[in-house]
């Protein structure tokens, strides 16, 4: 380790130092997270303006800080499958009966599908009006050799097909979902949750000693799980600052630059999706400034991470406690949200992709049967896609295999991926979190009070870092 990098690291350490000077001084989360956002990107700019893209120096120093981004990453990933096992199996315990569970689990299986066709109409306007076609893009060496790997993925992705994902969402081995072993993992997870809190209802119907005791364990496991998520938690801002500088700090701005039409109008894409998210909100009588005033660090970590799995804790967290949406409905939509229904991966993504390589395929994408297509795919493909970084590639292998267009133009976009998936995943996580919002206010199960309350009821994340470990445990919100 040389000289530039022991000093680059020394800055990062101090920053990380202040951030945490900040949080036991008594910020709250969401302003460090905040901070930790613009701080990532002031320091990736000033290694790039010190050493040059590309300079060893960065890549040295990168690894280290990406030490710091990977473990916290990792620490929610571990955290996901045990959060969303006794998540959901703590609500199916509390339900009255099963209806609650079928109005839930459509609600939001039902905003997450409708959205997602949307988005991919979306994609088809965006492409058109900015007049994008693959044909003018440049093949270098690493386009070609991303080409060529998805074209070897296309078999894979041609077992996507609607049965088979509902096949796969009912698990055959249980301790291998726990393991995510497959991406439909989360699922399987939700729907094994979900039928042993069934026999355990029914546990306590026939025999209600036992199934008091039943529960007991469960609320136990749950707060033990939860207290151990939201210690987690309570790194969110280091984790984003690493995240951020290193993102910053590795960005090429040329390559930006060349495929700047696809990166502008993506967002366009993307912030068309935020407002109908707004409009969907406004029609069930929610405030959308609300709304996202209380969402935004969950979206900053989404965007710096780029994994909507990695934010379901953090979803959870903050759809219960800031926005009072039911925990059995907010739970259901992060789990859902991250696996099907993808708003920007699985359906303005693929779906521009398939109007730019249209052309070049001899087949004219103006046409209202292959936009039609192009919807329709992308809305059924989107069940099953990954929640992890890469899924809006296989939405992508999906879409374009199904509609007989060649799949290795797909790999022309490399270079820009990373900065379009940070804007895509935050608008997947966007949209499970408007599905849990609206499905709770649709089925009277939102405290409104909680919702429009300026001040959100702190979370155990959001308490002083200097706060005693016996110190009472906040009230839940209703």
């Amino acid at each position: 380790m040389n000289l530039p990098v022991l000093a680059n690291l020394a800055v990062f350490v101090l920053t990380l130092g202040y951030l945490y000077q900040r949080r036991k001084g008594g910020a709250s989360i969401a302003s460090n997270v905040l901070l930790a956002v613009l701080l990532g990107v002031v320091l990736g700019i000033l290694a790039q303006t010190a050493y040059g893209l590309g300079h060893a120096a960065i890549a040295g120093t990168m690894t280290w800080v990406g030490v710091v981004g990977g473990i916290y990453v990792r620490l929610l990933q571990m955290v996901i499958v045990p959060l969303v096992f006794v998540s959901i199996l703590g609500a199916v315990t509390k339900l009255h009966d099963a209806k609650s569970l079928g109005a839930i689990s459509g609600g939001v299986i039902g905003l997450l599908l409708v959205t997602t066709a949307v988005a991919a109409g979306i994609g088809v306007g965006v492409t058109r009006v900015f007049g994008l076609r693959a044909e003018g893009l440049v093949q270098g060496a690493r386009e070609l050799e991303r080409g060529t790997y998805l074209e070897g993925r296309v078999s894979e992705a041609a077992k996507l097909d609607l049965p088979s994902l509902l096949q796969q969402m009912v698990p055959t081995n249980l301790f291998a979902d726990l393991a995510g072993t497959r991406s439909t993992s989360v699922m399987g997870v939700v729907v094994f949750a979900a039928m042993l809190g069934f026999a355990a209802l029914a546990l306590k119907r026939d025999k209600p000693d036992v199934g008091d005791r039943v529960q007991q364990g469960i609320d136990t496991l749950q707060q033990l799980i939860l207290r151990l998520v939201r210690m987690v938690l309570r790194l969110t801002p280091y984790g984003v600052l690493a995240l951020m500088t290193r993102v910053v700090a590795t960005s090429n701005v040329n390559d930006i630059y060349n495929l700047g039409g696809f990166v502008v109008a993506s967002y366009v894409g993307m912030a068309l999706i935020v407002l109908m998210h707004a409009a969907i909100l406004t029609g069930a009588g929610l405030n959308p400034v609300t709304f996202y005033r209380k969402v935004l660090p969950v979206l900053t970590f989404a965007f710096t991470s780029r994994s909507s799995a990695a934010a379901i804790p953090l979803s959870v967290e903050t759809q219960v406690a800031r926005l009072g949406v039911s925990p059995a409905v907010a739970n259901f939509a992060a789990s859902f949200g991250a696996t099907l229904g993808q708003n920007a991966c699985a359906g303005l993504y693929p779906a521009m992709l398939a109007v730019m390589i249209a052309p070049g395929a001899g087949v004219d994408p103006t046409s209202w049967s292959f936009m039609a297509s192009v919807v329709g795919v992308a809305t059924l493909g989107s069940v099953g896609i990954a929640g992890v970084g890469g899924g809006a590639t296989f939405a992508a292998l999906v879409v374009l295999s199904a509609l007989n267009l060649p799949v290795a133009l797909a790999g022309l976009l490399i270079s820009i991926e990373p900065l379009i998936d940070m804007g895509r995943t935050a608008v997947n996580v966007s949209g499970s979190m408007t599905a849990g919002t609206v499905t709770s206010r649709l089925l009277g199960q939102l405290d409104y009070a909680t919702y429009e309350a300026h001040d959100a009821p702190p979370t155990e994340a959001d308490a002083p870092v200097e706060a005693p470990a016996g110190e009472p445990e906040p009230a839940p919100a209703r």
